[in-house]
């Protein structure tokens, strides 16, 4: 099923699949709901998966002006309530998990658990630098290219070994999409991710959660996610040793089942 809600004067697009308590699916900067094809598969037989198009992305609008994961959230909260949604996991992957983050601070009572992949409370100088630095470079480099260099950062070497082939493929996709993210969404996006700051809120998350990352992650490294753990006090914390940014790519199977089994234990 796909809807639109309007949120502060954007328009958010989501879909809904599946039977069961509700799941809020929330993907990372660049990337619509559609990402969460795959965990899809898996995820939809035990809930009713709520797929959102974050601001700024796929068929939700993508305004100029000023992106916080707060307001982000608040998105997120207009989708459950034009859903009839009362309460809900929540999955947030990178930026979705930031936006997560806002939304359970916010909203504690609406939120039944929470799984946190490959995130933050909060950049230091270098990974804000990172983030600064793909604005400038997405100005200038052809599509392609430049998802060439998000693959580089997102991908930990094993697997980017084993299915080079299919990572060129989708560097052939990005030189033919026809509707890629606007400049002002995907900056946008990004001012959300190096804005975002719940360092001195994390005690306040009490609902179960769950934290993964990958050992090999340079985008958003285990410290970040060993932060988190530290401070958020119903939290469990799973590395994945082979895995990157996108470990729950790099190693889908373990990934699905690891999550699954947190959500179920906790309905």
């Amino acid at each position: 099923m796909d809807r639109y809600v309007d949120s502060k004067g954007t328009r958010i697009y989501y879909q809904i699949k599946g039977t069961g308590q509700p799941l809020v699916l929330l993907m990372g900067f660049g990337a619509d709901g559609n990402t969460w094809e795959k965990h899809l598969v898996e995820f939809q037989t035990d809930f009713t998966c709520v797929i959102i198009d974050n601001r700024g992305v796929g068929r939700s609008d993508q305004p100029a002006g000023l992106y916080t994961t707060k307001l982000m959230a608040e998105d997120t909260l207009a989708v459950m309530e034009d859903a009839g949604i009362e309460k809900a996991h929540v999955a947030g992957i990178s930026m979705g998990g930031a936006i997560a983050q806002e939304l359970v601070l916010q909203n504690p009572d609406r939120i039944i658990s929470l799984v946190l992949v490959s995130t933050w409370s909060a950049f230091n100088v270098y990974t804000r630098k990172v983030y600064e630095n793909l604005k400038k470079i997405r100005a200038f480099c052809p599509p392609d290219v430049f998802m060439e260099l998000l693959q580089l950062w997102i991908y930990a070497p094993p697997y980017y070994e084993l299915k080079y082939n299919d990572l060129k493929k989708g560097q052939h996709s990005a030189a033919n999409n026809t509707t890629p993210q606007t400049k002002q969404g995907f900056e946008g996006q990004l001012d959300a991710c190096i804005l975002h700051d719940t360092s001195d809120r994390l005690s306040e998350i009490t609902v179960p959660t769950l934290i993964t990352v990958g050992a090999l992650d340079i985008f958003t490294p285990p410290s970040y996610s060993e932060f988190l753990h530290k401070n958020i006090k119903k939290s469990k914390y799973l590395i994945f040793p082979h895995g990157g940014h996108v470990h729950h790519w790099e190693d889908l199977a373990g990934f699905n089942e690891a999550v699954k089994r947190f959500l179920l234990e906790h309905r």
